[in-house]
Parts: structure tokens; C-alpha cells; sequence
């Protein structure tokens, strides 16, 4: 069973910046690639990073692209999300997740293990 535990979210007026963290549990960790998704109030859920198993490519959503940064340490099992001047329409529950398969390219969609979220919430 693979569990992801989420932290780093909270209250920031815009132009700040803040770093989520993704726990993960699992002896298989590095072998996925692994993604950061958002969901705000209303809205569907949407792809933001991904970054691969070894952590040597990246992929990212056109919106967060030159502000957001995605990284994985696979000695301690953590995917990070670095986000800078951000924007009130950053405002969602971001959550980590876990591709569904090994060894495949980046994408946006396919993902099957999903962390319960942290709220960030930017003002203007």
C-alpha cells in the first residue's frame, strides 16, 4: 500500500512563494514518476508538475511554467513543489500523486495513488 502525505501549504499574499512536500511510503518510490495536481473551489482537478523516476525530466503546465519548480529526493521518499510569485488564481488544494506505471514518459493524466492535499490559499 503507497501512502502520500502532503505539508507545506498555507496563507501568502501574492508574490510569495512557498515549498509543498509529498511523503511517500513504499520501497518503491524511485522507481515512478511522480506529479503535483491542483484543485480549486469549483473547479476540476488539473495537472501542474511531473517529474521523472530518476528526477532528470520535468513537465509542467503552461500556467505554473518559470514559477514552479518540481524535484524528488528518492533517499528520503519526498517529491517537492517549489512555487514563486504566486498568483491569487494559485489558490487550490494542491495534491501529489503517483504514475500508475513504471518506467513510462511524463504525462498529465494515469496517475493512481494521491495524497489527501494541502490548502494554499493566495491573496491579492
Amino acid at each position: 500500500q503507497v501512502q502520500l502525505v502532503e505539508s507545506g501549504g498555507g496563507s501568502v499574499q501574492a508574490g510569495g512563494s512557498l515549498r509543498l512536500s509529498c511523503a511517500a511510503s513504499g520501497r518503491t518510490f524511485s522507481s515512478y514518476n511522480m506529479g503535483w495536481f491542483r484543485q480549486a473551489p469549483g473547479k476540476e482537478r488539473e495537472f501542474v508538475a511531473a517529474i521523472s523516476w530518476l528526477g532528470g525530466s520535468t513537465l509542467y503546465a503552461d500556467s505554473v511554467k518559470g514559477r514552479f519548480t518540481i524535484s524528488r529526493d528518492n533517499a528520503k521518499n519526498t517529491v517537492y513543489l517549489q512555487m514563486h510569485s504566486l498568483k491569487p488564481e494559485d489558490t487550490a488544494i494542491y495534491h501529489c500523486a503517483r504514475d500508475s506505471y513504471v518506467g513510462g514518459g511524463l504525462r498529465r493524466s494515469g496517475y493512481d495513488y494521491w495524497g489527501q492535499g494541502t490548502q494554499v490559499t493566495v491573496s491579492s
